[in-house]
């Protein structure tokens, strides 16, 4: 018996990777030719294949569900095609036994997954947006102090009459900026002004697209030349404010690339940043489910792997092999969809996160196990 279960382990692992490896390579293709329209002189063809290449971690994390199914009821259907099943099950290979070396392979794929979606997916996925950016010659780069940004002022016919240097300390998931700091420059790299704010957040009113920062302090420095043959007259004046209407060409975009989004985030950062939201009374449901969907989701391995049972069972006259991992396939689009759906219900109706993240594992494992009682009284 041990001998089947290995078999049947090697033949599931095997199909479920090569379909695992199919999938990633036709979502890679998709997102390079979604990449072709931003190529430029800067962002360049190789850029967006090293872009693409960092994004298949975090592809890999969302397609492993999909791609668990259709390997089993691949390697199912194969083992009943050829009548190895049979032999298996007079072997004294009962259904009780199957599920359980089905489990037991899910929860190998369970623990791979959460390794790429805690470990690897996150910093990849982040990597990969610092690439894009830089590649485009927008200068954002995150050091010990934070994220610097240079933002340069221009004029009526285009010229750049100022030079800015932002330096943020931390920039939260929906683009609220914490401790800056504002380093102006003129155009021949004088020092003009340093300004400071506690946090800042970009609103878009009558007078156009603005950031507004809370508790500034403004230091202007004097205008000197080196031409100038005594000390001028001029004094250094520090201006504070409670508030202040901040026009830049930075936008939250600029700033949220450097961010991994809320559904690929690591787990930590999102109760990081739920207990951050929870301190300040902010709303927290899209981030608790993110980080409910982080826990339940890798599990609908299981549930998918449960799933593709009942096609071991169906003889080879009841469907071919293309037709059963075409409905595999159906089955997971159905899953996918589900997730996405249940995600932005929840958001639009306030449900509790846990029940959105877990009602669609539960519905799919309702039909399986059905399904699987079908089989047995049959």
């Amino acid at each position: 018996m041990r001998t089947l279960r290995h078999y049947l382990t090697r033949e599931i692992a095997t199909a479920t990777a090569f379909v695992l490896f199919a999938l990633l390579a036709l979502f890679a293709f998709f997102d390079l030719i979604g990449q072709l329209d931003e190529i430029s002189s800067g962002y360049r063809l190789s850029t967006a294949f090293a872009y693409v290449a960092l994004s298949l971690p975090s592809r890999t994390y969302e397609l492993m569900p999909i791609a668990a199914l259709i390997g089993t009821i691949y390697a199912l259907s194969k083992l009943a095609s050829n009548s190895e099943f049979t032999i298996m099950r007079v072997s004294g290979m009962s259904t009780r036994r199957l599920a359980v070396t089905v489990i037991l392979a899910a929860l190998v794929f369970i623990a791979l997954t959460y390794l790429f979606g805690e470990l690897v997916a996150p910093p990849a996925e982040r990597v990969a947006q610092q690439l894009k950016l830089s590649a485009k010659g927008e200068s954002v780069e995150q050091f010990r102090s934070g994220v610097w940004v240079r933002d340069a002022v221009t004029g009526a016919g285009g010229q750049v009459e100022r030079w800015r240097f932002v330096n943020v300390k931390q920039v939260r998931p929906d683009a609220t900026l914490q401790s800056m700091r504002v380093f102006e420059f003129d155009r021949d790299y004088r020092l003009r002004a340093i300004g400071t704010a506690a946090s800042g957040h970009f609103v878009v009113d009558g007078k156009g697209p603005a950031w507004q920062l809370n508790d500034v302090v403004a230091t202007l420095l004097p205008v000197v030349t080196p031409d100038d043959a005594a000390p001028s007259d001029q004094r250094t004046e520090i201006v504070r404010g409670s508030t202040l209407r901040w026009a830049s060409e930075l936008t939250p975009d600029i700033f949220s690339v450097l961010l991994v989004q809320p559904e690929r985030m690591a787990a930590i950062d999102l109760v990081q940043y739920i207990r951050h939201l929870t301190a300040n009374r902010q709303q927290t449901n899209r981030y608790e489910i993110a980080l409910w969907n982080k826990v339940f989701y890798p599990l609908a391995i299981l549930v998918m792997m449960m799933l593709a049972l009942p096609f071991a069972y169906l003889h080879v006259r009841a469907g071919s092999v293309s037709l059963k991992i075409f409905t595999g396939v159906m089955i997971g689009v159905t899953f996918y969809m589900l997730n996405k759906l249940f995600a932005h219900l929840g958001l639009l109706n306030t449900w509790p996160p846990v029940v959105v993240a877990a009602l669609p594992s539960l519905v799919v494992l309702s039909v399986a196990l059905g399904a699987l009682y079908w089989i047995e009284r049959r």
